[in-house]
């Protein structure tokens, strides 16, 4: 069974460095917005979608995010566009695994309106509780549309092969999960928020506002247990780093 791993350009969000790491200058920092295309074999699943099609054009959406952000974002950059360039109908994705509820990483659910969605209980209940959604800036009408969703206890076997697994990685938000990822002679795992950058995952500053820095860090040490096996770990928004990969992991 052939898996690999496709990253998928969805657009930047720029901010102060502050913004991002606890204690950090304002210098600016661009960080860019994947999506992920999983193929296993002939199965078509996405981890993270990127941003909604509103925020394209100016009007009341983009506003709001463009009061913490510079955004980066044109129609060619939205998931539906990147996966028809690829030669796939945005139709015939069947899965898409949710690392968490906010807006750059739920933003293209409404361009994909055949998959079942894959998120973590915890974070799919602080959806929808109005104090952990107004502290985790979590929006429904971002993420309930309609789909099929499949709410997630722990651990989780994608395909039931042991390829694609979710792992809970709490503490940017209450159910935050990252995806390993086991191709032909190696594990690579999505970290998504856990880690923003290739310095988090070394002991580098996590971001000022989080649901709880400590589970957080927790999480990171297991990403790091990880890595000390053997894995490859993508952090979630490093614009060096993703400019290393190649336009397909194997």
């Amino acid at each position: 069974m052939d898996v690999t791993i496709e990253p998928l350009d969805c657009g930047t969000l720029t901010a102060g460095r502050s913004m991002f790491e606890a204690g950090a200058d304002d210098t600016p920092r661009e960080l860019p917005v994947p999506a992920w295309l999983i193929r296993h074999g002939d199965e078509l699943a996405l981890f993270d979608c990127g941003m909604h099609a509103e925020l394209t054009t100016p009007g009341p959406a983009r506003e709001v995010i463009e009061l913490f952000f510079e955004l980066g974002l044109t129609a060619d950059d939205l998931v539906g566009a990147r996966l028809t360039a690829a030669g796939i109908d945005p139709a015939d994705i069947g899965i898409v695994v949710l690392s968490h509820l906010h807006f750059d990483h739920v933003g293209g659910l409404a361009q994909l309106p055949n998959a079942r969605l894959l998120v973590q209980r915890n974070e799919w209940a602080a959806g929808f509780d109005p104090d952990l959604a107004a502290a985790n800036t979590l929006n429904p009408t971002d993420f309930d549309l309609g789909h099929d969703v499949v709410q997630l206890d722990g651990e989780h076997d994608v395909f039931g092969d042991g390829r694609v697994t979710c792992i809970p990685t709490p503490g940017h938000t209450p159910g935050h999960q990252s995806l390993r990822v086991r191709l032909a002679d190696r594990e690579v795992v999505l970290c998504a928020d856990c880690a923003y950058f290739a310095e988090t995952l070394d002991g580098g500053a996590l971001p000022p506002i989080g649901h709880d820095h400590t589970e957080q860090a927790a999480s990171i040490e297991r990403l790091r247990g990880l890595r000390a096996a053997g894995a490859t770990l993508i952090p979630g928004h490093d614009a060096a780093v993703m400019a290393t990969l190649p336009a397909t992991l194997r």
